[in-house]
């Protein structure tokens, strides 16, 4: 999922980012205040991780925009303001959840991983096609109770596709939610990564339907169609 961070230390910024990323996570970096709204109005980001000592304008502020625009996605506020006041007012301006710097980076990982479930409707961490299980938290696929040795990109790739079994997710929304504005992709990078996924499926796990000019649905395998063919091409290195 795509996730954007609103941090005007640089320095904290890029462990923040280099963090999530290893996570699995497509993350950009804003370090002021005023684009946010317009980031947002652009791209579906998952989650928005915000300051409130930004250099332009209060947090508080860039919050109340975000809300007054009738925006709902999920706002983690990580602050070094941890005095309940500050707690209290960032919360009822409509963020979901509020960190005190300094704090530990699992704890962050864990409450952005619990934020990015909610803000889609499945807290449950456990998300499964017909025997293909994804353990969200752990990072783990399961297929037939066999762990799948997969990579992070392709893990990310993973979880776009089986949250939204029996959807069609178009390959724009993966290139968006699997890779930050600033990384390079190389154009056929996408369908590198699910050609590893259904080779890593083989003929018993979910199948990967590619649906010209819309994008891949992922739905499960049945005896009667069998898995689709592997049919991209290409070569890609894992980040």
């Amino acid at each position: 999922m795509r996730i954007l961070i609103v941090e005007d230390d640089a320095a904290l910024a890029r462990g923040i980012v280099s963090s999530l990323r290893l996570s699995g996570f497509a993350v950009d970096h804003e370090p002021s205040g005023a684009d946010v709204l317009p980031l947002l109005r652009h791209e579906a980001y998952a989650l928005v991780l915000l300051d409130l000592g930004l250099p332009d304008r209060s947090g508080f502020e860039v919050l109340r925009e975000i809300r007054r625009a009738g925006l709902t996605v999920p706002v983690l506020i990580v602050t070094a303001r941890s005095a309940v006041a500050d707690r209290v007012a960032g919360l009822d301006l409509g963020a979901d959840d509020y960190l005190a710097k300094p704090f530990d980076p699992a704890e962050l990982e864990a409450r952005v991983r619990a934020l990015v479930r909610r803000g889609h409707g499945r807290p449950d961490p456990i998300v499964t096609c017909a025997d293909l299980v994804y353990d969200r938290s752990g990072q783990v696929a399961t297929l037939a109770g066999r762990v799948l040795p997969l990579r992070k990109r392709e893990l990310a790739i993973l979880e776009s596709l089986i949250t939204r079994a029996g959807r069609v997710v178009s390959k724009e929304r993966l290139v968006a939610e699997v890779f930050g504005f600033d990384e390079e992709i190389t154009p056929n990078a996408i369908e590198v990564y699910v050609a590893r996924l259904r080779r890593h499926f083989g003929s018993t796990g979910p199948r990967i339907v590619t649906l010209r000019g819309l994008g891949y649905l992922m739905e499960a395998a049945s005896a009667e169609t069998g898995p689709e063919p592997g049919n991209e091409t290409g070569a890609g290195e894992e980040r």
